[in-house]
């Protein structure tokens, strides 16, 4: 079954074809597509900003990777805060009805959240910090999403978010370059590498580090593989941009 339509805040491969190059950005810049982009690329750069300047007293190495501290706790709350903010969007934007608790507030949680790994291959991602002493080190902050439903770096978010005396150690370097690189990930997963600024959005495709550029310059990154044709769109975009109906939702009721 081709999927004919671009879903809300939904980037992924799109099937070779007539303008598939062009089709595989450029709804993503279609106003319809999502609602203000911007808001939330602003708020990764300033944490990626935030994160290099913890580079100038942590060197990114494996000898750092257990460094604790009240910056990095600081920096890893409002990391999480931002990619829970994210997943919200991605449901608010396309169908998603909330369970709600005895008080009757809606329930979202990574359990909820991880149904967007169905729709956006977030385990599927690799993020490279080619700045690595000596060679680069690849993450993988939703690899665990392919086999449980727990992400050790945001178990350690909740821990020194609610005992912060007991769980501090967890707030530690390493636990915040997944965060980092998992706020990139769910990014990249809606909007490849557009930051929606007053430049270019696209990469050129020449550089000196391997693997594709990323929103934001630091990181390198390795796009799923795993999509199967039933999955990956099927549009030329030069023809569907000038429908009135050019995007659909979808359901996450039913994942």
């Amino acid at each position: 079954m081709s999927i004919t339509k671009p879903y809300y805040r939904n980037y992924r491969s799109v099937k070779d074809g007539p303008n598939s190059g062009y089709s595989d950005w450029a709804y993503i810049i279609d106003k319809e597509y999502a609602i203000f982009p911007a808001h939330y690329v602003r708020a990764y750069k300033l944490i990626q900003s935030d994160l290099e300047l913890l580079f100038e007293y942590i060197e990114p190495s494996d000898e750092a990777l257990k460094i604790y501290s009240y910056r990095i706790h600081e920096l890893l709350m409002r990391t999480c805060i931002e990619i829970e903010a994210n997943f919200k969007a991605i449901l608010s934007e396309n169908i998603y009805t909330p369970q709600n608790d005895r008080f009757g507030n809606p329930i979202y949680n990574m359990g909820v959240y991880k149904k967007i790994n169905t729709t956006h291959h977030l385990s599927g991602y690799e993020v490279v910090l080619p700045i690595w002493n000596e060679v680069g080190r690849v993450f993988k902050p939703f690899e665990e999403w392919g086999t449980s439903n727990s992400l050790p770096w945001y178990r350690a978010y909740n821990a020194s978010k609610h005992d912060r005396k007991e769980e501090f150690k967890q707030a530690n370097f390493e636990n915040l370059l997944n965060a980092v690189t998992g706020l990139l990930v769910l990014l990249t997963s809606q909007f490849r590498d557009m930051s929606f600024s007053g430049g270019i959005g696209l990469s050129t495709g020449y550089d000196y580090h391997d693997l594709d550029s990323t929103i934001g310059g630091l990181f390198r990154i390795k796009y799923p593989d795993d999509w199967t044709d039933d999955e990956k769109y099927d549009f030329d975009w030069s023809q569907l941009e000038k429908q009135t109906n050019r995007f659909q939702k979808i359901d996450y009721n039913t994942i």
